[in-house]
C-alpha cells in the first residue's frame, strides 16, 4: 500500500473483517449521531476501534464552502467512530505548522488540502517518517503523488476551467474577467488557466483580496466601469460570485456572471438568473470520502485509485436546467 510512496501490507484480522460487515449495514446504535452530524445523512456506525483523524485545510475565515466540506467529514466520522479534529489557516506556513501539530499529537491519519504544495512538502514527508497516513483532498490534484500522499479526492481544476471556457463559448461570450481571490493558490491559477485555454475570446485576470469583501466589491466594480467590453465575469468561489453580482449591478455593466462552487445562497441566484451557472465539485463528498478513506485504509488496507489515480468529485455544471434537483440538498448545506 503506498504511503509516502512506499509499499507495505496492513494486516486485517477476522474481528476487523467482521466489523467491516457491520459497518455496511444500518445500526440503531450509531444512526442518530451520524444523522445529526451529516444533516440527515446516515449509514450506520462501525464497531472498529476509535481512531483520530486531523483535517487541515487552507480555508479562510467566513468561506462557507468549508462548512459543506466539514459536514461531509462529520458524517463519515460519525459512521466510522472517528474523532475528527478540524483546523485551518489560509497562510501556508501556518497550515504546515498545523500538520506538524497533528503529527506530534500522534493522530491516526491526516486529511490535508494542498493549495500551496511546496510549503507543505517537508511536513508531509515528516508524517510519512512518523508512519501517519496522509490523504489529500480539494486542492493539489497535480501534486499529491509527488508529495507521497496515500490518495486524493477532488476535481482536476484545469479540466474544470476548460469546461467553464467551453461553456462561455456556447453562450457567445467575447470578453471575460477571471477573478482570483487568493494569489499563489495553485488550484485557482489552474481554473483560470483552463478557462483561458478553451475560451475563444479575450480573458483578463483580476486579483482581489478574498478576505475583504468590501474590497472585492469595489475592485470588480472599478474593473467593469473601466472596460465596458467585458461581457462575462467568472469568479472562483460562491461568496465572491454573490459579491460580484452586486458589482455588476452597481457598475451599470451588462456583463453576465458565472462561478465555480455552489452554496445555498447561490441556488436562488441561479434560479433568478443573477448567476448563469456554477461548477460544482461536491465539497460534501470530498470531506466524506477523505475521512472514510483513512478508516478503510486502517481497517481493511484499502486505498482508492490504487495510489496512482485521483478520485474525481467534479466538475459538474449546475444551471437553470438542473438547479431544482440540487436545491433541497443545498438548503441543508450538503451541496
Amino acid at each position: 500500500m503506498p504511503h509516502a510512496r512506499s509499499r507495505r501490507t496492513i494486516p486485517v484480522d477476522a474481528a476487523a473483517a467482521a466489523a467491516l460487515l457491520v459497518a455496511g449495514c444500518s445500526s440503531s446504535s450509531g444512526g442518530k449521531k451520524a444523522d445529526e452530524a451529516g444533516n440527515g445523512i446516515s449509514a450506520g456506525k462501525a464497531s472498529t476501534p476509535r481512531m483520530t483523524v486531523a483535517m487541515i485545510t487552507h480555508a479562510a475565515p467566513g468561506d462557507t464552502f468549508w462548512d459543506t466540506v466539514r459536514k461531509g467529514a462529520q458524517a463519515a466520522a460519525a459512521k466510522d467512530d472517528v474523532k475528527l479534529v478540524y483546523s485551518s489557516d489560509p497562510n501556508a506556513g501556518n497550515q504546515a505548522n498545523l500538520v506538524q501539530n497533528a503529527i506530534d499529537q500522534k493522530v491516526d491519519g491526516i486529511d490535508v488540502t494542498l493549495a500551496k504544495p511546496d510549503a507543505l512538502k517537508s511536513v508531509v514527508a515528516k508524517a510519512g517518517q512518523a508512519d501517519v497516513p496522509v490523504v489529500g483532498f480539494n486542492s493539489g490534484v497535480s501534486d499529491w503523488k509527488k508529495l507521497g500522499l496515500l490518495e486524493f479526492f477532488g476535481q482536476d481544476e484545469t479540466v474544470a476551467g476548460e469546461a467553464f471556457g467551453k461553456k462561455l463559448n456556447e453562450v457567445g461570450a467575447k470578453h471575460t474577467v477571471c477573478v482570483v481571490q487568493e494569489q499563489g493558490n495553485i488550484g485557482l491559477t489552474q481554473r483560470c488557466g483552463g478557462l483561458k485555454k478553451t475560451f475563444s475570446g479575450k480573458t483578463d485576470i483580476l486579483y482581489v483580496n478574498g478576505t475583504d469583501m468590501p474590497s472585492v466589491k469595489s475592485t470588480i466594480t472599478a474593473k467593469l466601469k473601466q472596460d465596458s467590453s467585458i461581457d462575462f465575469v467568472a469568479t472562483l468561489a460562491a461568496p465572491i460570485a454573490l459579491t460580484a453580482a452586486q458589482s455588476v449591478s452597481e457598475s451599470g455593466s451588462k456583463a453576465k456572471l458565472a462561478t465555480f462552487d455552489l452554496n445555498k445562497d447561490l441556488v436562488s441566484a441561479i434560479q433568478s438568473d443573477k448567476i448563469q451557472w456554477a461548477i460544482d465539485q461536491q465539497p460534501f463528498l470530498q470531506g466524506y470520502l477523505s475521512v472514510d478513506s483513512l478508516w478503510l485504509y486502517k481497517n481493511n488496507g484499502n486505498y482508492s485509485g490504487g495510489g496512482e489515480q485521483a478520485v474525481l468529485t467534479g466538475p459538474a455544471i449546475v444551471d437553470k436546467s438542473n438547479i431544482d434537483k440540487v436545491a433541497a440538498f443545498a438548503a441543508k448545506g450538503t451541496r
